[in-house]
């Protein structure tokens, strides 16, 4: 499987998630700038965290109106998974692909943190390696994870289970305590936790690494035909 990793100007979690892929999960994976125009070869889409261009105006609201993103758009309506890890999270949900909004924490400061998540949906492209209900550790680090949406969507994301990650603990305020939801289709995840800042022991957790081999079961039940 082929995975490309979005560099906005601002990006700083891209090593990270670049390393999760090759060294971790032992497949391929490119950085891919945010003026590209073309990800028909890539099988699978990252958008990692950071502050794409500074935060101006406000989380993910430039970084929005990239060229890369016109591509990203065209690629998750074509069905391919798309992951956004906190900044990436807030420009998929500027971009439309997912509902809802990003506000600041409720203290209003920046929180960096490990925390426990529960899986409240394992039967996404993304959480498969996950039991239902499983407590897993993963660390945050925003200033704007504080999510939020109105009543009638918070009642398709539920009715829809499209809710996939809750904290324990609620640190920021989002309402109904999430930590990540899917689109409709299931095949865009956005997340403020950082699954890849989790996917060795060495780092306090391995708890992300599921994830994304979550996303190349999925891949290779579809693609990869045995003899």
């Amino acid at each position: 499987m082929r995975f490309a990793v979005i560099v906005f100007p601002g990006s700083n979690c891209d090593v990270d998630m670049f390393h999760a892929i090759k060294d971790e999960l032992g497949e391929e994976v490119e950085y891919v700038w945010h003026d590209s125009e073309n990800l028909d070869s890539f099988d699978g889409i990252l958008l990692p965290g950071g502050f794409s261009y500074g935060d101006y105006l406000r989380s993910g609201a430039i970084a929005r109106f990239s060229n890369v993103m016109k591509q990203v758009v065209k690629e998750a309506e074509a069905g391919k998974p798309v992951l956004g890890v906190c900044n990436g999270f807030q420009i998929l949900l500027e971009s439309g692909l997912l509902p809802g909004a990003m506000r600041q924490n409720e203290s209003l400061q920046f929180i960096c943190q490990t925390v426990q998540l529960k899986v409240e949906n394992n039967n996404t492209m993304f959480t498969s390696q996950y039991n239902q209900d499983e407590v897993i550790r993963i660390p945050i680090a925003h200033g704007e994870g504080n999510y939020y949406c109105d009543a009638d969507t918070l009642k398709r994301l539920t009715d829809n289970n499209q809710i996939v990650f809750t904290y324990d603990n609620n640190p920021n305020g989002s309402v109904a305590n999430i930590a990540g939801i899917t689109n409709a289709r299931g095949n865009v995840l956005g997340m403020m936790p950082h699954p890849e800042r989790a996917v060795d022991d060495l780092l306090g957790s391995a708890d992300g690494l599921k994830l994304f081999q979550s996303i190349v079961k999925n891949w290779r039940e579809a693609h990869v035909v045995n003899a």
